[in-house]
């Protein structure tokens, strides 16, 4: 292929990239290691009290943003190194807490309590989409043809759901008196409080997770066994291999490269889980570190917001993601070349 020809097809990507990626992400990084602030000054305002003859004024001095000719609030920006990283981190009191043997005192710390949260989330979701969405393709694989199509309609409904309006469902299933609360507490013959507890709401928003993103992974899989060697099956049967050794030996061979490619969409999707902290309003229990991102960038009383603090947290976030995804690269790299 010419190189321009080439450039033609790449070029429009690579520009995107940079533009939406590769920009923002360097800003990120340097904006996590300088603090941006408004330039105060110091001037005297007089009040009045009302009426005429009894108005008495008085003068105090008032601390308020300095505006430049345009209007605009003038800001200061300083160097501050790995100070951001250490306010997110809080270090003195994460050693404090450890030395002790406090694991309660580790959980007051919002840094270690999200990544505490996003790590299980993610490592626990992870197998629990794989098998289930393995265990759909078969089920779709292995349906008639008359009603394979219907299957996969179903079974795709879950993905289809925008992902916030889907926690607000199962949100609303469960809280207070939703339908599945009102079934269980019957069935129990008791009252339950699903959301009084972090570990119940976890395991709802676990199982949201699973349910939603499960379908992508059937789908995956099921264009993965359409290519499975069929004559290998038919061998495995004529020497009397059960269904769960066919399962074991040849279709989960076959399919790993998918399964790997679906396990590294997953790991970078479930690092960055916010959606489930907004539907399930989880904030008091159990936040992620993509929402403790949020929570910084939000605007506090006085309209500030920590954007370095939000910046560091955000490349802890990434390099969290970068460390994960390691292992799964490097067993992609060596079936490249193992194939190559």
């Amino acid at each position: 292929m010419k190189f321009k020809t080439f450039a033609a097809f790449v070029g429009p990507s690579v520009l995107m990239m940079l533009l939406f990626i590769a920009f923002p992400l360097v800003k990120v990084f340097w904006q996590s290691f300088n603090v941006t602030q408004p330039v105060y000054e110091t001037v005297e305002v007089e009040k009045c009290t009302p009426g005429f003859l009894t108005q008495i004024c008085t003068t105090e001095f008032q601390t308020i943003p300095q505006l430049d000719d345009n209007g605009d609030v003038v800001t200061r920006t300083t160097y501050v190194g790995l100070q951001s990283y250490r306010n997110v981190l809080e270090m003195e009191r994460f050693w404090t807490a450890a030395k002790a043997w406090s694991w309660s005192g580790i959980m007051t710390i919002d840094f270690w309590k999200a990544l505490r949260f996003t790590l299980m989330f993610t490592l626990v979701t992870l197998p629990l989409v794989v098998g289930v969405g393995l265990l759909i393709a078969l089920a779709i694989n292995n349906a008639a043809a008359a009603i394979r199509g219907p299957v996969i309609f179903v079974s795709l409904l879950p993905f289809i759901i925008t992902p916030v309006i889907g926690a607000l469902s199962i949100n609303w299933l469960f809280r207070g008196d939703g339908i599945l609360t009102a079934l269980l507490e019957h069935w129990l013959d008791r009252d339950l409080a699903l959301f009084a507890q972090a570990w119940t709401i976890e395991l709802m928003m676990m199982f949201y997770r699973v349910w939603h993103v499960a379908p992508f992974a059937a789908i995956i899989f099921y264009a993965g066994l359409q290519t499975v060697n069929q004559d290998s099956l038919e061998s495995a049967i004529i020497d009397g291999a059960t269904r769960w050794q066919r399962l074991r030996l040849i279709i989960v061979p076959h399919l790993m490269p998918l399964i790997i490619f679906v396990a590294i969409i997953h790991l970078m999707d479930t690092y960055r889980v916010f959606e489930e902290i907004v539907g399930f309003r989880s904030q008091g229990y159990v936040i992620s570190l993509q929402w403790l991102t949020y929570d910084f960038l939000t605007p506090d009383q006085a309209g500030n917001r920590s954007i370095s603090r939000a910046s560091a947290s955000a490349m802890l976030t990434m390099i969290g993601i970068a460390v994960l995804l390691v292992p799964l690269l490097k067993r992609t790299w060596r079936d490249h070349r193992g194939t190559s």
